[in-house]
């Protein structure tokens, strides 16, 4: 017997069961991004490795740790599946000088790929949609990109979900407190994880980053970013703050969020929630104002974020449980010799109607064929039999109580269907405006 294959781990398939919900979701992004004037940009799955190294911080733990990299075995090229988004849409606005015109507002979704141990809402092979806005310096698109996900959790109606938020400033704040930093943590060299002491010179501010239980106490006292910020980065950061606070989005200050990416700079900003178990982050993002520079191209601002999709179907389902299967409106099934050719042309002329419809296929009882309209969710089947192709009628039967079986007219098929009230499938929800409430720090 030949060997039966799985999937690799962490690498999940999306069955029909679920595809529905994924569709759904999937809709709804694209209308709400739509509303906002964001194109779609789509990007390879793979990239130069050196993409990723230059842009994310090779001191990472994606670097170091999570990235799917191998040599191609044709021209020795370095080439990883991308672990995020953003370095990958910062290329391809370079290389195709998208900023020529004036600034963009882009997004993109699918999958990417980080090798890190596999657990609920967090796989291999995961899924993102992210938010780029590119070529805008000031802090009023970092307050739209805060207001845009506000307005998409109402569209989800998912649960309480906290928008944290800090700055990190410009890179001559950050160097100064880095340098803070390794004295601060030098001084309690003891007391460091393994991994904190293998950051302390390379990159410390990760080290505030940790989830270590033993190192919080020391992490908490260590000095703030706030104490080396400079005068621009501070006004940026206050106007923010009250863009967001005149908008009714309510936040909190965390000034130990540093974000797991070395591009970013000035606004930093995370949505978490315990809905799902331990605090998670299901969207986070900010500015990286140095990144386009870094991969090449003219200095420009930027900002941006990217959102988990596998984590907000997860939110979705623990506030209103799984999301229905959708079913077609019209079941057709088939008795008899020779009736297929013209049960072919009735279900073209059904979808042409703007129904969605299943004819039976693969034989069976009459029987067997209304048990499976009925399965099917369908609201009405047409039977079509020999006895209706010879006298040009059809037969309808109401299958959700609207009615008895009847024999109409073909040519009235339209007409019967609008009476029966069957309903036609809906457009994705339109984008809704997010409910008022109080600032918070």
């Amino acid at each position: 017997m030949s060997q039966q294959f799985q999937a690799v781990r962490g690498m999940n398939d999306i069955l029909p069961a679920a595809s529905h919900e994924w569709e759904f979701l999937e809709d709804t992004l694209r209308a709400w991004l739509s509303s906002y004037g964001y194109r779609q940009l789509r990007t390879p799955l793979l990239e130069p490795t050196a993409l990723f190294t230059r842009s994310i911080g090779e001191v990472t733990d994606i670097v170091e740790k999570e990235m799917y990299s191998f040599t191609d075995a044709l021209n020795g090229e370095q080439l990883t599946l991308r672990p995020e988004g953003t370095a990958s849409a910062v290329r391809a606005t370079l290389q195709h000088n998208l900023l020529y015109p004036g600034p963009q507002r882009l997004w993109y979704i699918g999958p990417m790929f980080r090798h890190e141990r596999p657990q609920k809402g967090r796989y291999r092979q995961f899924h993102q949609c992210g938010v780029e806005a590119l070529g805008y310096a000031g802090p009023d698109i970092d307050a739209e990109l805060i207001l845009m996900t506000a307005r998409l959790w109402k569209l989800l109606d998912l649960p309480a979900v906290e928008l944290q938020l800090n700055t990190l400033g410009a890179p001559e704040a950050r160097q100064r407190h880095r340098e803070r930093l390794i004295t601060y943590f030098s001084e309690h060299f003891d007391l460091l994880d393994e991994d904190a002491r293998r950051r302390l010179h390379s990159n410390p501010l990760r080290i505030l980053d940790t989830k270590n239980p033993a190192m919080q106490a020391l992490v908490e006292a260590a000095p703030r970013l706030a104490d080396d910020l400079d005068e621009p980065s501070l006004r940026h950061f206050e106007t923010l703050q009250a863009l967001l606070g005149d908008a009714g989005v309510p936040f909190r200050l965390n000034h130990r969020l540093v974000r797991g990416l070395d591009y970013y700079n000035a606004t930093v900003f995370e949505w978490v929630t315990d809905a799902l178990g331990a605090q998670g982050t299901i969207c986070a993002g900010g500015r990286y104002d140095g990144l386009i520079p870094q991969l090449g191209g003219k200095p420009a601002p930027a900002a941006g974020y990217a959102m988990g999709l596998e984590r907000l179907l997860a939110l979705r389902e623990e506030r209103h449980g799984a999301l229905a299967a959708p079913a077609p409106q019209v079941y057709i099934a088939v008795a008899g010799e020779g009736v297929t050719s013209h049960a072919l042309k009735i279900a073209e002329q059904v979808r042409d109607l703007g129904y969605h419809a299943v004819l039976h296929a693969g034989g069976g009882s009459f029987k067997s064929q209304l048990k499976r309209a009925d399965a099917s969710g369908a609201e009405v089947c047409v039977i079509l039999g020999e006895t209706e192709v010879a006298k040009g009628e059809l037969a309808l039967k109401p299958l959700r109580g609207q009615g008895e079986q009847a024999s109409i007219p073909a040519t009235a098929l339209a007409e019967a269907l609008a009476h029966l009230a069957v309903s036609r499938p809906v457009a994705p929800p339109a984008a809704a405006r997010p409910a008022a409430a109080s600032r918070s720090q």
